[in-house]
């Protein structure tokens, strides 16, 4: 019985280790999107803008800050508080895909200039 017990606890060692390495490669391998990503109070029209590496994740966060009443953003704290989260609404303007041979550093430059022309469509005097 041993032997068994043995050759069992390798096998699912070897599927665990299987496992994680298919992990890593679905991790190494899934596309990278971000966004122009819009925030905009509903009371006074003001907006924040930003190139954001994942707009998703950043929604998400936005969501959660409503929620709990807690401001995402310190640029927006002061209206935040004045409004509330429900003052607010999250847009994505835009989304990109990082290309394959692309550095992080060089998406967030694509990033930047995506943001500089979503800039020149609202009046800068109402950007946070």
């Amino acid at each position: 019985m041993g032997n068994s017990d043995s050759s069992s606890n390798s096998s699912d060692s070897s599927n665990t280790s299987q496992r994680r390495k298919e992990l890593r490669n679905e991790y190494k391998e899934r596309i990278t999107t971000g966004g122009v990503i819009k925030i905009t109070n509903t009371v006074n029209g003001r907006y924040y803008l930003s190139g954001e590496i994942n707009a998703e994740r950043f929604k998400n966060r936005f969501e959660f800050a409503q929620i709990t009443g807690s401001c995402v953003l310190t640029k927006l704290q002061d209206d935040w508080s004045t409004y509330g989260g429900k003052g607010f609404i999250f847009e994505v303007l835009e989304e990109i895909e990082m290309k394959e041979d692309q550095t992080t550093k060089e998406f967030k430059e694509d990033l930047k200039v995506l943001e500089e022309i979503w800039a020149e469509k609202y009046n800068p005097d109402e950007r946070y």
